[in-house]
């Protein structure tokens, strides 16, 4: 680990730890790595500098520059790079999947897991024998693979799917 330059781009500039999630092993970088770090399409030219720290000996870097390549949609550097099997678990680990459909409540606002969500509307609950009343308040939601217009949450003691078109995030 280097402490006199970046890590990613060798500049000696205005250098800071940055931990490499979700292990607590951080890395040095310059404020210009730090101020596009998560949206890397913000400034392009300056990621250049990857096509050599990906071939760093230190498995937080190299997780970075994984992690920033996938961003950047720089298919023909991360077919070079090489990585352990362990090193590239945990940089796909720290990677969002752009594809997945975001969860939204009736206002459009993006849900969560662990969110709290109000019901908007009385629902009769199918097999439980009751209606879930205008305003209850279903705490700690969960996120229903593969179908963003559902969540699970309890409901007088019972854990039910609620279309989200039905829910108020608050």
């Amino acid at each position: 680990m280097s402490k006199d330059i970046c890590e990613l781009c060798s500049s000696p500039e205005e250098l800071r730890d940055y931990e490499v999630a979700p292990k607590s092993e951080s890395i040095v970088i310059c404020s210009t790595c730090a101020s596009s770090i998560h949206e890397p399409n913000r400034n392009l030219t300056h990621w250049h500098c990857l096509s050599e720290s990906m071939w760093s000996s230190e498995p937080a870097v190299q997780v970075m520059a994984y992690r920033i390549l996938t961003m950047l949609g720089s298919q023909d550097q991360l077919d070079m790079m090489y990585m352990e099997p362990e090193v590239e678990a945990w940089a796909k680990q720290g990677i969002k999947d752009k594809n997945v459909e975001l969860v939204r409540d009736s206002n459009g606002t993006i849900l969560e897991e662990g969110d709290s969500v109000s019901v908007i509307k009385d629902l009769v609950v199918k097999g439980a024998g009751f209606t879930a009343k205008q305003g209850t308040t279903v705490k700690n939601i969960q996120m229903v693979q593969d179908d963003p217009t559902h969540i699970q949450g309890r409901v007088n003691g019972t854990k039910i799917f609620i279309l989200t078109k039905f829910l108020k995030k608050l």
